[in-house]
């Protein structure tokens, strides 16, 4: 890209518009539209100008047309945590806040994430990944008897790609996984089976302004029913969330060196959450990270910032500034 081109591109562009982009076609459209709207009032609030927008068929044109300083992506599920969307966006320079595509797309996708973490030291519960297929060919009571003599009991059944834990299931005997992976396999052609570790959830938050990623307090998750679930994350009332979490001050700084590690191993940037459990030796177990956390009035990230005595608002337009200011570096090195 030519200078000039770089200076028309940038007098196409916006000063202070921020693009919200929430809604799409996953199964986790409604959330992505609560995450949206309050990330958009938090913006707004700091004087930004901000427009909130779903993705459809005009997506493109309106980038094109009207291009705005940078683009805010909370979308949950496959179609905003997969890479794609920000792959279209890195297509037409437009500025973006969070991770790049191909550490979404490593992120996103739980049994690569297991492993690109246990690479990188951190403890995860021992797991199988397996399609719908395999299921199909050689006989499912087979493959699953071996699941169980494999891993044992109890298991945490889940699809590999999805989030919200949507599809999520505990299996605490064998009579109880059939129905386990039918539910796993309605979200997705691929199920992860894995140890289910005792212990307390914890969310945990990085956040990188520009200046360094940090690790906000961690949230403890105590939900009444005892999973974590869909329902619990979203109905209000239904989970207890405490932060900092209730947890020794080494075991504290054992789950940011966790949450930190990962985020870094998987090539993350601006902000992730990563999901941990301690366990009753107080050791800590990585689950998942997600690069497009929720923000919803039930979510933990929120929670953690507050908790660490900062505004909404404030630290989600630092990460606007500092998306702009890397768009307008690589700009000026293309």
């Amino acid at each position: 890209m030519s200078g000039d081109d770089v200076a028309a591109q940038g007098a196409d562009s916006k000063p202070g518009q921020v693009l919200v982009l929430a809604g799409g076609l996953s199964h986790e459209r409604d959330v992505s539209l609560r995450s949206g709207r309050r990330v958009a009032e938090a913006l707004r609030g700091t004087g930004l100008e901000v427009v909130e927008r779903d993705v459809d068929s005009a997506l493109l044109g309106v980038l094109r047309r009207d291009r705005p300083a940078c683009v805010v992506p909370m979308l949950h599920g496959e179609t905003g945590e997969d890479g794609a969307v920000r792959e279209v966006l890195e297509l037409l320079d437009v500025p973006y806040v969070g991770a790049p595509p191909s550490s979404c797309r490593t992120a996103f996708d739980k049994p690569v994430a297991k492993e690109v973490a246990r690479r990188a030291g951190i403890l995860t519960p021992d797991s199988v990944c397996l399609p719908h297929e395999t299921f199909r060919e050689l006989g499912a009571a087979d493959v699953m008897a071996a699941l169980v003599e494999r891993l044992g009991l109890p298991l945490m059944v889940k699809p590999a790609k999805s989030g919200s834990a949507l599809g999520c299931s505990v299996v605490r005997t064998a009579e109880e996984l059939p129905s386990a992976m039918v539910n796993a396999f309605a979200y997705g052609d691929v199920a992860l089976l894995e140890q289910f570790v005792v212990g307390l959830e914890v969310a945990v938050p990085v956040i990188d302004d520009g200046s360094g990623p940090r690790v906000l307090p961690a949230v403890a998750i105590l939900p009444d029913g005892g999973v974590y679930d869909y329902t619990a994350r979203y109905t209000a009332g239904s989970t207890e969330f405490v932060t900092p979490a209730p947890v020794s001050s080494a075991v504290a700084t054992e789950i940011a060196r966790v949450a930190l590690r990962a985020h870094e191993a998987l090539g993350l940037r601006d902000v992730s959450r990563s999901d941990l459990i301690v366990d009753e030796q107080d050791r800590v177990w990585f689950l998942e990270v997600n690069v497009a956390p929720g923000f919803t009035e039930t979510s933990t990230v929120p929670l953690s910032i507050q908790a660490a005595g900062l505004d909404l608002g404030q630290v989600c337009a630092s990460l606007v500034d500092a998306a702009i200011a890397r768009g307008t570096q690589e700009s000026r090195h293309a």
